[in-house]
């Protein structure tokens, strides 16, 4: 009878798998959710990308109709932000920071699930409004006010039917899942740390989820107050947007950019986090600067809040303000510069081994170099007169968006991907991945600043010929085609890993932060007994008992 119960106590039914995953509260679980759906988003942000390039890769194209491209550009940004940059790093933060600083769990673990699932269902309420129109919006129109839904475009006169609603109510319940994610990161950290391990020794990921939680706590709330203030104008006839009426289409743009600036930073600190601790394993050194590196992540946070309103400068905002705006812009360029330094002073004199993860963390730092600079020169209030909304613009973004935090995130999936699965990706597809995706990012980037400089205004559907403008977007084009083929190697890279993989052990890459203390996966309770914390390297201490770190801290 013994031998006969066996089967049933090892082997679950699929449904019983399934109803685990769904009603989870484990941190490890809920953060690999956050990733998946993310990817899936991903995806399709990727294919939406793609349609928008091949629509402009040449003069008076009619692929996509107007109105189609507008969708299209609408989704991708949203999508992009708030339902792909947002929850994979709400899930590689839910996965890594209580196993970093020897927690069993977050703070808050009905929360957490909570947060997942409310974000989970603001991105597909977004996607249902293609499929839930009606005869005003053209049965099932997707929204076309851009990510940002400037004001009066939101209007019921220009945006008749239920898509924008759709949007503005995808991004409060979304809004809701980060400020539970928030509130569990801040929690976690300031309170779960295991005995040892105080703040001036925690991993810089923990420290910089621990700002990003902050901000988005401060930043998240005027996002929320704005969708507030459109749903009232749409339904409940108030005017807070409605020139018309006293209203103000500007006050939209000051309360979506409080929101839209930080947010940047909302997404860069954290891979901030995944780079401080790559190198340095890479390198066989500590971090340089430790005490640098932290307070230059918090400076980052603190100037963030006050540099919005540049992307204001072409509404006629009065002298003062623009100055006061272009000081505070060059200012956060400060301590950005500072862990720049502190990166390459760790590479310095190191023993580099340019594995897949140090691959992607050396092409962000050549990458976010760049995009810095160009955002020093839109910081510039004259220069900004000439580019603003041009594809300058848009080339500045994107070489932080996609060169810096979508490197960052894969470097993040080849350093962790063995800890989570027990398995390593493979390291060539990795390496094959990282030059397509280095070339194809560079063709469409790179080149998407000239037809900028030439007068290209964005969110056009279409241009006529003769302008110039034509062979810098058709090698754009060309280049979302590789970044195009290195995701789907990318992808085929996680599936065959995840199940052919080699086995990964515990530590595969002598690394020294705590979650490479445990075995890979983890167990649900993480740790049977955390390694002792003495410095900011606890399994170096471990490992080389003849030289700690504790002794020089």
């Amino acid at each position: 009878m013994a031998s006969d119960a066996i089967p049933l106590t090892v082997h679950k039914s699929s449904l019983s798998v399934v109803y685990e995953w769904l009603a989870t509260v484990d941190h490890k679980k809920i953060g690999i959710m956050y990733i998946v759906y993310a990817l899936l988003f991903l995806v399709v942000m990727g294919i939406e990308a793609i349609l928008m390039r091949l629509q402009l890769s040449h003069a008076n194209a009619t692929f996509l109709s107007p109105q189609v491209f507008n969708r299209l550009f609408t989704l991708h940004g949203t999508t992009g932000i708030f339902f792909v940059a947002m929850p994979i790093l709400f899930g590689f933060g839910n996965y890594l920071v209580p196993l970093m600083i020897g927690a069993r769990d977050m703070a808050f673990p009905r929360m957490n699930a909570f947060s997942f699932w409310i974000t989970a269902f603001g991105g597909f309420l977004l996607y249902a409004s293609i499929f839930a129109g009606g005869a005003l919006a053209q049965a099932g129109s997707a929204p076309d006010v851009g990510w940002f839904a400037y004001a009066p475009l939101t209007a019921p006169a220009f945006s008749p039917g239920h898509s924008t609603d759709y949007w503005a109510l995808s991004l409060l319940v979304a809004g809701v899942g980060s400020i539970g994610a928030a509130v569990n990161f801040v929690a976690t950290v300031l309170s779960l740390r295991c005995p040892g391990m105080t703040l001036g020794r925690m991993p810089l990921f923990a420290w910089m989820n621990l700002v990003m939680g902050g901000l988005v706590l401060v930043t998240i709330s005027p996002l929320t107050a704005a969708q507030i203030m459109l749903v009232l104008d749409r339904y409940l006839g108030s005017h807070f947007f409605d020139t018309d009426a006293g209203g103000s289409v500007v006050l939209w743009m000051h309360f979506f950019w409080i929101f839209g600036h930080p947010e940047v930073y909302v997404l860069i600190i954290p891979c901030f986090g995944f780079v401080s601790e790559i190198i340095p394993v890479f390198s066989r050194k500590a971090i340089f600067g430790y005490p640098a590196m932290v307070a230059a992540s918090v400076s980052i946070g603190f100037v963030s809040l006050g540099v919005w309103a540049h992307h204001m400068f072409t509404v006629g905002m009065p002298s003062y303000g623009n100055t006061f705006f272009v000081l505070t812009t060059m200012l956060v360029a400060v301590p950005t510069g500072i862990k720049l330094f502190n990166w390459l002073a760790t590479m310095w004199g190191g023993k580099i081994h340019f594995a897949t993860p140090m691959l992607f963390s050396a092409g962000f730092l050549f990458q976010f170099l760049t995009g810095g600079l160009t955002g020093v020169m839109l910081a510039t209030a004259p220069f900004d007169w000439q580019l603003g909304n041009s594809y300058f613009v848009v080339a500045h973004f994107h070489y932080i968006i996609v060169g810096g935090i979508l490197f960052t995130l894969f470097a993040a999936f080849y350093y962790w991907f063995p800890k989570m699965t027990g398995r390593m990706l493979n390291e060539t597809l990795g390496k094959w991945h990282f030059w397509l995706f280095v070339i194809g990012f560079h063709l469409t980037f790179d080149f998407m600043h000239i037809p900028g400089l030439l007068g290209m205004p964005r969110r056009i559907y279409t241009y006529e010929a003769g302008r110039g403008w034509e062979t810098w977007n058709m090698i754009s084009s060309v280049g979302a085609v590789f970044q195009a083929a290195a995701i789907l190697l990318f992808v085929y890279n996680m599936i065959l890993s995840y199940f052919k993989g080699a086995p990964a052990g515990n530590d595969p890459w002598d690394a020294w932060t705590l979650e490479w203390a445990t075995s890979s996966p983890p167990p649900d309770y993480n740790f049977a007994v955390v390694p002792p914390v003495r410095s900011r390297r606890p399994l170096w201490d471990i490992k080389h008992p003849e030289d700690p770190d504790w002794k020089y801290e």
